[in-house]
């Protein structure tokens, strides 16, 4: 396809869309048929029935010393380091409720992931405390994955080879850009020297997968300053690169109200930073696994993509599927498959339901029939790059008639049963996916609700 054919789709198609971690997505849940003891059957259901997949736990740990003005995450900015003890108490409580509807038996522990905020914040003691518990009377699977996001300003030797022996072998590097007047204007500070010190750290202890994640789309952001930080990323040899496109929602992040529009790259502007960062990065050998990630041919990820497990879950792409995800702190989503759960934003509100006993979820999802095939639909669509429709399923006209325009802009193809994303469509995923996206498409609600496709 021709520039300037390409260029055409890209200002047709770069609206407001979901980037599809969850289905359905949040905006769209039903919060007013959700109760707590719902949510607990849906838990133990799925428990039962999969007890030998593993349980994932995300573990939100939400301090940070600085607000960083592009981020959209849920965090409570403080310098006061004595918040970590009475915080990993509140989680390990929050577990043993779970523990306890879980039938307080010896449970095997897939995945275990450190979110945030900074988990680097917290002291390296503190941090093999929150782990200690959550192993404490469980064994992990023989294929168990633990990885923690950690900022490169502050991360220690300590905490890096405190949490490989406790398990971690794989790091996710918060880099976002390496100007410096992009890192002023969005408050976060690390240098290449920082990076390269967690780097050479990282692999003399024995990390077996190193994840950057890039932003493109921020503000003051330059082809040259993008050009600069891919070059120096490529350098210090990552194994994955997560290349997001900044989400511009300061109607929900205040903090991004620090600079305005004008200061954003927008249009064919941004559009050349993305294709340009893809480009650089796939030349230097790592594959497109799915929206905005890429591996090394011999990484995890890029395997499972290409032998039919990859998954995508509330934190990205995933190597594996496991069914049951707890998510523990607050803001935490949690996902037994049927039904989704998020905790109270507030670490205030955080304790004191923990402090009372119950389980701190504030909203909810119960999802029915219709809402597990289009979830279905959208994580074939987003993992395997095709969908199988179900025959007779009552939506399924409703999605080719959908599909059609993208059909004729050669985004996917549709052999009568299987809708296959092109090689073309696969800059445009999240577009693909909105027409599957049966509450979305009832509503027409998408202002203020989601950032810009590309």
């Amino acid at each position: 396809m021709d520039a300037e054919k390409f260029n055409a789709l890209i200002n047709k198609y770069n609206v407001a869309a979901p980037r599809y971690t969850s289905y359905p997505t949040v905006p769209f849940w039903e919060n007013d048929n959700f109760k707590e003891q719902d949510w607990k059957i849906r838990v133990e259901e799925n428990f039962k029935q999969s007890k030998n997949n593993g349980i994932s736990i995300y573990v939100h740990l939400p301090y940070c010393e600085s607000l960083c003005t592009y981020c959209g995450c849920n965090t409570r900015i403080t310098k006061n380091h004595q918040v970590e003890d009475p915080y990993i108490t509140s989680l390990l409580k929050e577990w043993e409720m779970y523990k306890n509807i879980l039938g307080n038996e010896n449970l095997k522990i897939a995945e275990i992931h450190l979110g945030g905020g900074t988990p680097t914040f917290f002291q390296a003691e503190n941090l093999k405390r929150l782990i200690d518990g959550l192993l404490d009377g469980n064994d992990k699977t023989a294929d168990a994955s633990f990885s923690f996001e950690a900022h490169p300003a502050n991360t220690t030797y300590d905490h890096l080879k405190t949490l490989y022996d406790l398990g971690f072998k794989r790091l996710s590097l918060g880099i976002q850009d390496f100007d410096e007047k992009v890192q002023f204007i969005i408050n976060r500070h690390q240098t290449v020297e920082d990076v390269a010190r967690v780097m050479d750290d990282a692999r003399n202890i024995g990390y077996e997968s190193i994840n950057f994640d890039l932003i493109y789309g921020l503000p003051l952001q330059t082809a040259e300053s993008v050009r600069m930080t891919i070059e120096h990323s490529l350098i210090l040899n990552p194994d994955r690169i997560s290349f997001y496109s900044y989400a511009h929602v300061p109607w929900i992040k205040p903090g991004q109200r620090r600079f305005t529009e004008h200061d954003l790259p927008v249009g064919e502007e941004k559009l050349n930073l993305y294709k340009l960062g893809k480009q650089m990065i796939q030349e230097a050998g790592f594959k497109d696994v799915g929206m905005d990630h890429f591996a090394k041919p011999d990484d995890a990820l890029y395997i499972a993509s290409t032998d039919g497990t990859l998954h995508r879950n509330f934190m990205g792409y995933a190597d594996r599927y496991t069914p049951l995800l707890i998510g523990l702190g607050v803001s935490s989503i949690s996902d037994a498959w049927t039904a989704f759960a998020q905790n109270v934003k507030t670490v205030e509100e955080y304790h004191k339901l923990i402090n009372e006993g119950k389980l701190p979820v504030v909203k909810g999802h119960l999802l029915n029939e219709e809402d597990i095939l289009v979830r279905q639909y959208i994580l074939d669509m987003m993992c395997r790059g095709k969908v199988v429709l179900q025959e007779n399923a009552a939506v399924n006209q409703g999605i080719l008639d959908r599909l059609i325009p993208l059909m004729e802009d050669d985004l996917v193809v549709h052999d009568g049963k299987t809708i296959q994303i092109t090689e073309v469509g696969k800059s445009f995923l999240r577009n693909v996916c909105m027409a599957f996206d049966v509450r979305l498409q009832r509503t027409k609600e998408r202002e203020n609700l989601f950032s810009q496709a590309i």
